[in-house]
């Protein structure tokens, strides 16, 4: 097992976009949690932010009581160090999401190499289009058509625990001990969307290696050069598939074996813009952004959901009493502990927000992570509650919900650039979750075989990150 203050460590020194080196934050102490550590303070009595703890192990295991300060005291804070704005108030993130004018422009980033010309960083009346050209594939009736596909997978991985290594699954006195990540999250998401798009099965290997390969390559890390390779693979293969599928097109199937409708590559390949047919690399693209969505943040959430709910007993207990509570899980634990930290954007103009004057074309990062934990909008926000009363757990919507004192969380953003992947993975990670609930008896956390906080005891807290390992035991009998 892995110390969280070596494990952390380790994200710090990693963490290449920084700027700054891990020497200059290791100063910085590991506090208890929901207290932050004495940066100084102006003469007022005002507590500093210093700009060197957004690198450190501390920042990444206990980011909310610094979040507080700047939502209190510094709501937009210029970041000199890297040259940076944070904005960090629901409400100012909300209202800068929808403006189309001032905030409408994502910064290009290494993201375009290794995914292609996607709409991510696109605006305006051209990101609307491409984001309806593919979004409907994502939605209403298209969801519909996966589920049998989920179901079908989830169980399908699910039997294969048995020819599992000792690394992942040991069996002893009638307790199974299993890692939840290595034997289901972690590939689950990726096999659904191999299967949905249209990807045959024997193409799964290879597609997990593109997958994996991409999302480590973004972020301008040492690794980008894998990433570009891979996307490079992807679409040489889709390529082929893109030709037969413009001549003959492939489905999806229900569980009786009738088509409930076409794979999403055999869409891509009818949709038309301005009258011509998408290009193979205009396919690829949409590929990589749905793989993209589809993976990664429903991977943190399975992990996350379960990891939290375990810690909460008579939560737990409530929804082994009613399944359709799985909705709620997956929004509070989306709000307490999303894997999503938010969303950059370039200013269009100069703008003045909260007294602070920002110059055309900065770099602006709206913090979802501290929306999600303004106590303007959720009371307790620290808090892992499914039935707290102020979070919205319906439908997600672009236009985002506040009525009658409820409010959506952030982690998928709002507007127009909401988060593309938002629908399929709520729909991925409640099925899977609850396909999981019915097949593991009497689920609790093994606490020895997982990371502990600073006091050697306590489990180890998610902070800004996701639970990458979840050693489970359960009851066979």
């Amino acid at each position: 097992m892995e110390s969280i203050t070596s494990f952390l460590n380790t994200i710090a020194d990693t963490d290449t976009d920084s700027g700054s080196s891990n020497a200059d934050t290791g100063q910085f102490p590991l506090m208890p949690l929901g207290q932050a550590c004495d940066m100084g303070h102006a003469p007022d009595g005002t507590p500093l932010i210093d700009p060197r703890i957004f690198n450190s192990p501390e920042f990444f295991r206990n980011p909310y009581p610094y979040y507080r300060i700047m939502r209190d005291h510094y709501p937009v804070f210029f970041d000199k160090l890297h040259n940076c704005y944070y904005v960090t108030r629901y409400d100012d993130i909300t209202t800068c999401y929808f403006d189309d004018e001032g905030f409408n422009t994502i910064p290009k980033g290494s993201s375009s190499g290794v995914l292609g010309n996607t709409q991510l960083e696109l605006s305006g009346v051209e990101h609307r289009r491409r984001r309806n050209l593919y979004g409907q594939h994502l939605v209403g009736k298209s969801l519909d058509n996966r589920m049998h596909a989920i179901e079908s997978i989830a169980k399908e991985m699910i039997d294969d625990w048995d020819t599992l290594d000792e690394s992942i699954v040991q069996d002893s006195n009638g307790v199974r001990t299993i890692d939840i990540a290595r034997a289901f999250a972690n590939e689950f998401p990726i096999r659904v969307v191999c299967d949905v798009l249209g990807f045959p099965k024997e193409s799964r290997k290879n597609f997990y290696f593109w997958y994996n390969s991409m999302m480590s390559g973004l972020g301008g890390s040492e690794t980008h050069h894998i990433g570009l390779e891979a996307r490079q693979h992807l679409e040489d293969y889709v390529e082929t598939l893109v030709e037969e599928r413009r001549v003959r097109p492939t489905y999806l199937y229900d569980a009786a074996g009738n088509p409930s409708g076409k794979d999403i590559i055999s869409k891509l390949c009818e949709t038309q813009i301005d009258g011509d047919y998408l290009s193979t690399e205009e396919i690829t693209s949409n590929i990589a952004l749905v793989v993209g969505g589809g993976g990664e943040t429903t991977r943190g959430a399975i992990l996350n959901m379960w990891y939290l709910l375990l810690q909460h007993p008579n939560q737990f207990q409530a929804v082994s009493e009613d399944e359709t509570l799985w909705d709620a899980v997956f929004h509070e634990t989306l709000r307490n502990s999303s894997p999503i930290g938010g969303q950059p954007r370039h200013n269009s103009f100069d703008i003045e927000l909260h007294g602070v004057k920002i110059p055309a074309g900065s770099l602006i990062n709206m913090v979802d992570f501290s929306a999600n934990h303004d106590d303007r909008i959720f009371n307790d926000p620290e808090g892992f509650n499914i039935f707290r009363p102020d979070l919205y757990s319906g439908k997600l919507l672009r236009s985002g919900y506040r009525k009658e004192g409820k409010c959506s969380h952030m982690a998928f953003g709002v507007g127009p650039h909401l988060c593309p992947g938002a629908w399929i993975s709520h729909q991925e990670a409640v099925i899977g979750s609850k396909i999981l609930w019915r097949y593991l008896k009497n689920p609790r956390i093994n606490v020895a075989k997982m990371p502990k906080d600073i006091d050697g005891q306590s489990l180890a807290p998610i902070g800004l990150m996701s639970v990458k390992n979840l050693w489970i035991d359960y009851d066979l009998n």
